[in-house]
């Protein structure tokens, strides 16, 4: 029986899967965004995203214990430098799936995982939005107001042309 046992296993041994969120993990902190699979990118989240959280304590302690499961000197100290300044004030979510669709040889669902606060266009988009003016709704009735008012200014402007002209 497979009672209380949640992670997905990914058809591999626990080395062989340990090995490859290690790598995918270095990857997504060295290039901010990678493209896997759907059950690769779920399983990737739940590994990387407490590693993340421990790079917002730059202590000793926390950097032997990230690369103990990284394994790669360059991914701590980008982890601990770069991604920990731009994360620190997050509580949590670091990571954002965003599905592609299907994959043509073998049908899997692919996606790509990314860092949330490493996304330039979607930061963009969401300032652009919070310094956008609110748009209102208009009725039918103030808007045929504002088309008359033009029409009855300029109706007097044309009486009073023939009125200089007779003078």
């Amino acid at each position: 029986m497979r009672h209380n046992k949640k992670f997905n296993h990914l058809s591999r041994k626990k080395a062989h899967r340990d090995a490859m969120l290690s790598n995918m993990t270095t990857s997504l902190i060295m290039h901010k965004r990678i493209v896997t699979t759907l059950a690769k990118a779920k399983a990737l989240r739940s590994y990387a995203e407490p590693l993340i959280n421990r790079a917002k304590d730059d202590t000793t302690a926390s950097r032997r214990v990230v690369f103990s499961y990284l394994q790669n000197k360059h991914a701590v100290k980008e982890l601990f430098s770069t991604v920990a300044q731009k994360i620190g004030d997050r509580p949590g979510g670091y990571t954002r799936i965003l599905k592609l669709g299907n994959r043509l040889g073998d049908n899997a669902k692919t996606c790509f995982i990314e860092l949330v606060d490493f996304n330039e266009s979607m930061l963009q988009a969401k300032d652009q939005e919070k310094s956008a003016k609110k748009t209102t709704r208009r009725s039918r009735r103030s808007s045929s107001k504002k088309a008359a008012a033009p029409a009855a200014e300029a109706a007097p402007a044309k009486a009073e042309e023939p009125a200089k002209a007779e003078e």
